[in-house]
């Protein structure tokens, strides 16, 4: 096993397309083959958990903060990421990209509350990833078009290929003059058997569907149409909401100390009620407060809100927990372990035991 072995299980787990525009996922330091041998996670890669990692002989740090989060113009000694480097300690971080993955940081704390049917508090936006291309090609030369197009990557819907779609009709033109048409005569209005087609092309690989369909198709000018394609509700996003069996804000409190290993949690508005619809955000949950409102949850974990987002949340009725920021993080270290020793075998991967919540109560 190397490191690049992590870096693709950690892609499988929590794909870095699903990180907010402003993190910084992925390998942050390391070589990708260098062997890896054992793994050690935690929330922050603190100089702390680094001496940890360098006395454990550790190839490679998954922290889930990035250690390396704003551009930077020195590394040096002193530095998490400079003294990693120096020890040969690769340094991965999945972030946001956690957060949104199913089975990641949300779904762990929404397991803790038992919550049923679940859905993203704030979906993903909606990504192009195809358009629609269409084309109108004399009948006795599609074949040759709609394969040179296939060829170059057009046609591909899930695990089928050369996917399109053909309908006969009538074209017509009138060249001008200088125009030589393949089919009639310039100087005339003419009409030729055509057949739509259709077909769809990754936006990666438009240029070179394009480039195909000029090259093989006989008229001097071909038409086409790129047609932009609406995308489907996206079923990742950030936080979760749904239904849990009606239960007492008091055994919600208390079910979220035994899981987070906590002795205390921060609390506003009504305690003394029963819930049956919550939502959940690991970590900083102020910016979902509204879209856990205009969910209808009743109630809504988090790490942290700032004093008006409690404010906000309680006027709106709801009860508002707050477990600290990387407390409500650092359960899911406990799947991530699983998974990872999964599927890396011969790889031990271990959890940080002096990673931990910067602030305590006194």
């Amino acid at each position: 096993m190397n490191v690049g072995d992590l870096v693709r299980a950690m892609e499988a787990i929590a794909p870095a397309r699903f990180a907010a525009s402003w993190d910084n996922v992925g390998l942050l330091v390391g070589d990708e083959a260098s062997p890896l041998k054992s793994v050690l996670l935690t929330i922050d890669c603190t100089p702390e958990v680094l001496n940890e990692a360098r006395g454990g002989r550790v190839s490679a740090v998954v922290s889930y903060h990035p250690p390396i989060f704003t551009g930077q113009k020195r590394f040096v000694a002193g530095s998490v990421a400079h003294d990693a480097a120096r020890a040969g300690i690769a340094l991965h971080s999945p972030h946001t990209a956690l957060d949104v993955a199913t089975g990641g940081t949300n779904d762990v704390l929404a397991d803790v509350l038992a919550m049923t049917a679940r859905a993203p508090l704030r979906p993903l936006a909606p990504v192009e990833t195809a358009v629609k291309l269409v084309t109108f090609v004399p009948s006795e030369h599609v074949a040759a078009v709609s394969h040179a197009m296939f060829a170059a990557g057009a046609g591909r819907i899930g695990r089928y290929s050369s996917c399109g779609f053909r309908a006969a009709g009538t074209g017509t033109f009138f060249g001008e003059a200088g125009a030589r048409p393949a089919v009639g005569d310039a100087g005339k209005f003419e009409e030729c058997a055509e057949v739509r087609f259709e077909t769809l092309v990754p936006v990666a690989r438009i240029g070179d569907v394009l480039q195909a369909l000029r090259a093989t198709h006989p008229y001097e000018e071909a038409a086409f149409d790129l047609v932009r394609l609406a995308s489907a509700p996206a079923a990742q996003g950030m936080g979760r909401v749904g239904a849990i069996q009606t239960t007492g804000v008091a055994s919600i409190i208390a079910a979220l100390k035994r899981a987070l290993s906590l002795d205390h949690v921060l609390v506003a508005g009504p305690v003394d009620r029963d819930v049956s619809c919550v939502a959940v955000c690991a970590g900083s949950g102020g910016d979902l407060v509204g879209e856990a409102i205009a969910a209808g949850a009743e109630l809504f974990v988090t790490g942290e809100l700032r004093h008006h987002d409690v404010l906000r949340a309680t006027a709106a009725g709801l009860t508002a927990i707050c477990t600290l920021h990387s407390a409500s993080e650092r359960v899911a270290l406990v799947a991530l372990e699983q998974r990872l020793s999964a599927t890396l075998p011969g790889v031990t991967v271990t959890r940080s035991r002096v990673d931990q919540e910067p602030l305590v109560f006194a």
